[in-house]
C-alpha cells in the first residue's frame, strides 16, 4: 500500500511501487488533467508538483514521492494558480491545449518562487515544457500578467 497526499487529501493506493505518479493519479484517482505526452520526461505535459517543486510525473515512481502532490486540479483554489489560469484565458494562450496543464503547473511553480521573473527566467523555468502549437510568446506574456496581478 502506497500512502500519498494528493491535492490536500490523504490517499492509499494498492499499486506497485514503480508505478509512475502520472498513472497513479490518472488511473487510480481519476484526476485526468495531467496528460501523458512523451513518456520520457522531455515534453512537460505530465508536470505536477511534489512538495512544491515541478516534476515530470510520467517517470516518477510513486514510491519515490516524499511530499504532497498537487495536480492541475489542485490549483483551483490557490491564489497563484488562479492568477495564472486567468492570465492564460486573458492572453488566449491555449491553442490545441494538450500541453497546457503542464505549462500552467510550471508557471505556478515559477511564480511561487519568483514574484517578478524576467524573460530569461521565464524561458529557463518553462524550457522543459514543449508546445507543438508554438504559443511561447503568449505563455511568457501570460506569466508576466499573472505576476503583475499578484504584485
Amino acid at each position: 500500500m502506497i500512502n500519498l497526499t494528493v491535492n490536500g487529501r490523504a490517499v492509499s493506493l494498492d499499486a506497485e511501487p514503480d508505478m509512475p505518479l502520472l498513472w497513479a493519479v490518472r488511473e487510480e484517482l481519476q484526476l485526468t488533467g495531467s496528460k501523458f505526452g512523451c513518456g520520457a520526461a522531455q515534453c512537460g505535459a505530465c508536470t505536477m508538483h511534489v512538495a512544491g517543486s515541478p516534476v515530470r510525473s510520467c517517470l516518477t515512481p510513486i514510491s519515490s514521492v516524499t511530499g504532497p502532490v498537487t495536480t492541475i486540479e489542485g490549483i483551483a483554489n490557490d491564489k497563484v494558480g488562479q492568477a495564472v489560469q486567468a492570465a492564460w484565458v486573458e492572453h488566449d494562450v491555449a491553442q490545441c491545449g494538450y500541453c497546457q496543464s503542464g505549462q500552467v503547473m510550471s508557471a505556478v511553480a515559477l511564480l511561487k518562487g519568483n514574484k517578478k521573473p524576467t524573460d530569461a527566467q521565464i524561458d529557463a523555468a518553462m524550457a522543459g515544457n514543449l508546445c507543438r502549437c508554438g504559443t511561447y510568446t503568449r505563455i511568457r506574456a501570460a506569466i508576466h500578467a499573472a505576476a503583475a496581478k499578484l504584485a
